[in-house]
């Protein structure tokens, strides 16, 4: 295993203030200004230069409040730390110019300690945050796996198997190059109404040059939302396929998907938690199987590598299929979701979109036996069990969204090869740095034109 550090500069909040005479000054007003404008910024950085510490060790926190990168006197900030997503008190402290230390202590067991901050400035809100990892290559599922969990499988493949590809693909011109064709395509997939059978949608773009080529299939993160496709990635020879999972054409108009997600999708994540058949990402993942096969029937296709890539859901999506799919031959990951769910059952964080997560200290209401059970055939956890593909990896310290403790809990368990690629500071987010290291192991793996 390999890791890389990616450096980051998103991971604090920056932000304009508009500070008039009257609003208390963060520094001296120049004397031909009639105001000071400044970018505001709370910093927070563990003492270890990355961020990362053996279980048992002491981990403190540096907090600097700066305008135009010169400390703020008299500040005062609100913070809190504790493991991730669990319920700790608030405190607050004036900052130094040289900075408040806070003494965070330790986590005796592998996790993650976060140390969040916030101030108010002219009436604004900045907020910023650092996060420690204890022994993260340490760190076990919670989630446990059920004695049928390849039979579940083979089961809903077997079913798929026998669903006819009926593939259809409409030209688009207008989105094509010199060098790429772009069509709007669909394929059927495993369930049927009793309008019409199901269907996945997406947008291909293939190479125009004669040739073998390899596939990527790009799955996608939550939400509602058209696809333009990946012109780039095919122009330096690959054929990609980006789909979406709703079962509708990924060509409309943002207002058709933002009506959706508002009304029939809303928090589609989980329907039919309660029953492993009628769960939402049974239909999805076995489609991206299908989506393998449609890639797998294009007469470009050089037949031996396939590559799937994500992020959040997508990263998500790439693991379980990767798992499923023996075709797969490697995968690039960031911040995957529904890794370790069951966390916040066993007192720590979860993984999205935190089915089980306690809200105020109440037993969370999706908690009942058949949703936990449901879980179980759905974790990455499981999935990542399985993978055996080469891999790239890369998340954030700070992500709140799919945290780093559910994260680790997946990857640890892959015996795969693999790279991790870490940026620090970043929440769930992306920084061009990052999109860059994604791309560049892409184009490596597959042998691309750079």
């Amino acid at each position: 295993m390999t890791t890389a550090r990616i450096l980051a500069t998103t991971g604090f909040a920056l932000a304009t203030a508009v500070l008039v005479h009257s609003a208390t000054p963060i520094a001296p007003v120049p004397q031909q200004a009639a105001m000071r404008i400044a970018t505001v910024q709370v910093r927070v950085a563990p003492d270890h230069r990355d961020w990362t510490y053996v279980a048992g060790e002491s981990a403190k926190f540096r907090v600097t409040v700066t305008a135009d990168n010169t400390p703020v006197d008299n500040v005062t900030v609100s913070y809190t730390v504790g493991p991730e997503l669990q319920p700790v008190p608030t405190q607050t402290s004036a900052v130094p110019l040289d900075g408040l230390v806070i003494d965070a202590g330790t986590m005796k067991q592998p996790g993650f300690l976060r140390c969040s901050v916030s101030t108010e400035i002219a009436g604004k809100t900045y907020k910023g945050a650092a996060t420690a990892a204890f022994s993260p290559e340490k760190i076990q599922p919670t989630q446990t796996e059920p004695e049928d969990f390849d039979a579940f499988w083979a089961k809903g493949k077997d079913e798929l198997s026998k669903i006819p590809l009926d593939a259809r693909m409409t030209l688009l011109p207008e989105q094509s190059s010199g060098a790429v064709n772009v069509y709007h395509v669909s394929f059927r997939t495993i369930g049927e109404a009793w309008t019409a059978p199901a269907r996945v949608y997406g947008i291909l773009c293939e190479p125009k040059k004669p040739g073998k080529y390899p596939a990527v299939l790009k799955v996608p993160g939550a939400g509602v939302r058209p696809y333009a496709g990946d012109k780039d990635l095919a122009a330096r020879g690959a054929i990609v396929l980006e789909i979406g999972i709703h079962g509708i054409p990924v060509n409309l108009g943002q207002e058709v998907y933002d009506q959706l997600l508002a009304s029939a999708l809303n928090g589609y994540w989980f329907n039919g938690l309660d029953d492993r058949e009628r769960f939402y990402y049974h239909r999805v993942n076995l489609s991206c199987i299908r989506s393998n096969d449609f890639l797998a029937s294009r007469e470009m296709w050089n037949g031996k590598d396939l590559l799937v890539m994500g992020a959040s859901q997508g990263g998500y999506l790439s693991i379980a299929t990767a798992a499923l799919d023996p075709r797969v031959t490697g995968i690039a990951v960031t911040h995957p979701a529904f890794c370790d769910v069951s966390g916040p059952l066993h007192g720590r964080a979860g993984g999205w979109p935190h089915p089980f997560r306690s809200w105020g200290g109440e037993k969370p209401a999706m908690a009942t036996p058949e949703k936990i059970e449901t879980t179980r055939y759905y974790d990455a956890v499981n999935f990542a069990r399985r993978v055996k593909v080469p891999g790239f990896y890369n998340w954030g310290y700070n992500d709140d969204v799919c945290t780093p403790t559910s994260i680790y809990a997946a990857y640890n368990l892959i015996t795969a090869p693999k790279t991790l690629g870490l940026t620090l500071q970043l929440a769930h987010d992306y920084t061009p740095e990052q999109w860059e290291a994604i791309n560049t192991w892409v184009v490596n793996f597959l042998g691309l034109a750079k």
